[in-house]
């Protein structure tokens, strides 16, 4: 009686954020450096590509924030009724990225000095760059710029041939989701258990409980049966790629707040298995959240330009071609 009890509490709380028109996920990884290094080491990284001190900081205090509007209930919209969409990663020391959609328009900055010290690659400044790059050394300066997302997808069909079409057209469409929903639904009820405890002040806390590789590989098997209606360049694990995944059970705590899913907390450190991680959680938390808006001042990229002009070396004649390394070789034409 309690685990039908617990799931269905579970199953309306999910059901209650597919009735907002606008929704905030906010994403913590709850580790330490330490625990990040040792999991690099035990991946046995070749010499000079461990995790750079920098990297393994800034990921440990990372937030990832998503936020999403639509002009009717979340769970009825399709891809025409969303309206903005927003996504922050931000660290300790301040925002790393930020990306929002609003109309026809995709805004972006980014702190690439900061990104490049912690990827252990350096980009250039602003001032390494010539004039001719235009909004380019806005985004080396963390300012915001934008693009349209009609020449995006314009570039994108020209770009893919046989494979064209738009961004849009190539995205999950809404019925494809319903079907992947429902799946992992039936996954869910059948391979996990549940069971509640009481909290003060309308809190409730539900317990889901499964073993990692069984969960993981049944949630697979049901996704496969819709991989043609995925977009293009979706690989899914098979069973035999998942059969070295830990079988160790994993726990999700699941905080109801007025039967509203309110935050989502999962010890990962089980799964580490071998390797000395003393932390490793993630804790998703969920709110009505705000309006994403279109950030003023932002120039604007102009993608062809930027593509087909300044990123485009000089053209190679054929005599030049046929002395260059890449001449007789096959590549692979899905690729391009």
């Amino acid at each position: 009686m309690e685990q039908l009890s617990a799931g269905k509490k579970l199953d309306r709380a999910f059901e209650k954020l597919g009735e907002k028109k606008t929704l905030s996920f906010e994403l913590d990884l709850d580790t330490d450096v330490a625990s990040l290094k040792a999991l690099d080491a035990e991946s046995d990284p070749a010499p000079g590509e461990e995790m750079p001190d920098d990297a393994a900081k800034m990921m440990s205090g990372a937030t990832i924030t998503f936020t999403v509007q639509s002009k009717k209930p979340i769970d009825e919209s399709g891809e025409k009724d969303f309206v903005g969409m927003a996504m922050k990663i931000s660290s300790p020391d301040g925002d790393l990225a930020e990306y929002r959609v609003i109309g026809d328009y995709v805004y972006l900055r980014a702190d690439t000095d900061t990104l490049g010290k912690m990827t252990g690659s350096p980009v250039p400044t602003a001032e390494d760059l010539p004039p001719e790059a235009g909004a380019l050394k806005d985004v080396l300066a963390g300012k915001w710029v934008k693009f349209s997302i009609k020449e995006m997808d314009k570039s994108a069909a020209q770009g893919q041939g046989a494979r064209g079409g738009s961004a849009r057209d190539r995205s999950l469409d809404a019925k494809t989701q319903k079907k992947l929903v429902q799946s992992l639904r039936e996954v869910v009820a059948r391979e996990v258990r549940f069971k509640t405890a009481g909290g003060g002040d309308g809190t409730e806390h539900v317990t889901a409980t499964a073993p990692f590789r069984t969960l993981i590989t049944e949630l697979f098997r049901e996704i496969r049966p819709l991989a043609k209606d995925l977009p293009p360049g979706m690989e899914l694990p098979t069973d035999k790629d998942l059969k070295d995944a830990p079988a160790t059970k994993v726990t999700a705590d699941f905080t109801l707040k007025n039967g509203e899913l309110s935050e989502v907390d999962v010890d990962l450190a089980a799964l580490a298995e071998n390797a000395k991680v003393k932390k490793l959680g993630l804790t998703l938390r969920m709110s009505d959240g705000t309006r994403p808006t279109a950030p003023a001042g932002a120039k604007e990229l102009d993608l062809k330009e930027l593509m087909g002009g300044f990123f485009a070396g000089p053209a190679m004649n054929d005599a030049e071609f046929g002395d260059s390394d890449l001449s007789g070789q096959d590549l692979p034409q899905d690729e391009f």
